[in-house]
């Protein structure tokens, strides 16, 4: 199989952390329920293939995300490896609840930096949202569980459209003194460019946010997810969320097209000599089963290659 030819370039970290948010974030825009033992089959092929944080699933009620209606079965089936952590997404106290219950040990929490969007996602104001997170953190951290904090909609809002970077600095450092430890920062609906990648991130180290807390969470709508991960990367940034195979959404933000490829994502990082633990040819191999089982083929560019190459 093909490998990308390593040429590093000056400024870029060493290693980098990927987030692997295709169980989750990408099944949950699917509109059939994927079955838990192919939930599970993912999940343990991206380990295989080198992953070490998979995001399972979210302790959402059933109602609003029927696809995640399976959380406690998922977690139940999960063979949890050593060396890998398997956070899940908790959005009020009984979701922290049912999470507890079931020993996960890393979690999350999702706000919004626009009131439409937390309205359409939480049926709450931005304020509203954070005040149920205040318990849900102190819960977890009490408990010895880091908090992963995301905030979407970052660069663009699909009702409210652009969207003020002191508006988004405002919920990441509430989040923060919160208690969560880390941050995602959502470009939900993928209209972010990498000038305004770096504006955010000066804009949050000026507030007092570690750089070290900070992921960057990109969609590829208007094709700019690598190269906004670029910037992110030159300005130190080492944690990237992205899905293998491309996978997923937002259901409450029907612009929101696919999530980052984790193939497209390995490639570029691979090629400029950065680590990152991942096996291209058993992530490419995973992507490629899964489109098969959703029947339809994987939007990553570098499945698509390595798939066409074999033949």
């Amino acid at each position: 199989m093909r490998t990308p030819q390593r040429v590093p370039l000056a400024g870029l970290p060493g290693r980098v952390r990927i987030y692997e948010v295709a169980a989750r974030d990408g099944l949950q825009n699917e509109p059939a329920i994927v079955p838990v033992e192919v939930k599970a089959e993912l999940i343990a092929r991206l380990a295989d293939a080198g992953l070490a944080t998979i995001e399972a699933t979210s302790f959402v009620h059933p109602k609003w995300v029927p696809q995640l209606a399976d959380a406690e079965q998922l977690m139940s089936a999960l063979d949890r490896r050593a060396g890998v952590r398997y956070p899940v997404l908790v959005p009020n106290e009984r979701g922290l609840d049912r999470a507890l219950a079931l020993g996960v040990t890393d979690v999350a929490v999702f706000a919004s930096a626009t009131e439409s969007f937390a309205k359409a996602n939480l049926n709450r104001t931005v304020a509203e949202a954070l005040a149920m997170f205040a318990p849900v953190v102190g819960r977890a951290r009490a408990a010895g569980l880091p908090v992963r904090g995301y905030v979407s909609m970052c660069f663009g809002d699909p009702w409210e459209g652009d969207v003020p970077i002191d508006q988004v600095v405002a919920v990441a450092t509430r989040l923060v003194e919160l208690g969560c430890d880390s941050l995602s920062l959502g470009d939900t609906i993928g209209v972010g460019t990498p000038g305004h990648v770096v504006a955010l991130l000066d804009a949050l180290t000026r507030a007092g946010v570690p750089l070290d807390a900070v992921g960057v969470h990109f969609h590829d709508t208007y094709g700019q997810a690598l190269a906004n991960t670029l910037a992110a990367l030159r300005y130190g940034v080492t944690t990237v969320d992205a899905s293998a195979g491309g996978l997923g959404g937002c259901p409450y933000a029907r612009s929101a097209t696919g999530n980052l490829a984790t193939e497209d994502l390995v490639w570029q990082l691979h090629g400029l000599g950065i680590e990152t633990g991942v096996d291209l040819g058993k992530l490419v191999a995973t992507s490629a089963w899964m489109a098969e089982w959703l029947g339809r083929p994987s939007p990553s560019r570098t499945v698509q290659a390595l798939k066409e190459e074999r033949r």
